[in-house]
């Protein structure tokens, strides 16, 4: 088993074909340690070079009203009128804190999406 830091898109691929040859190898074998290291390295590398930003607040909320089966109605009783919600969910109407506070709690979407510019 030679490891060794992930510094280059070639030690990236490298690292990424190995990790497929051994990644079902039993917990507690010099394979499992190995691929248990290389994931890790993996993850790491993946972090500093392919950044995954924060969604747009209005997909955010589309996005979790979907999963959670609500509709603009119920949107409504948690930020007020239907037609609040419709301007808002179209990008006519900006979030207010107060909006921001209540949607965060009501469809548990962290604060730091819903402030974000859109």
């Amino acid at each position: 088993m030679e490891i060794k830091a992930i510094k280059t898109e070639k030690d990236y691929r490298k690292a990424l074909d190995r990790l497929k040859t051994i990644f079902h190898a039993d917990e507690d074998t010099p394979n499992g340690d190995e691929a248990e290291v290389l994931s890790i390295l993996i993850e790491k590398y993946e972090d500093e070079n392919f950044p995954i930003g924060m969604p747009d607040p209005i997909e955010a909320i589309k996005f979790r009203m979907e999963q959670m089966g609500m509709n603009q109605k119920d949107l409504a009783e948690v930020v007020g009128f239907t037609s609040r919600v419709s301007e808002i969910l179209n990008r006519k109407r900006k979030l207010t804190l107060n909006m921001i506070r209540k949607l965060s709690d009501a469809l548990q979407i962290p604060t730091e999406v819903l402030v974000q510019e859109y």
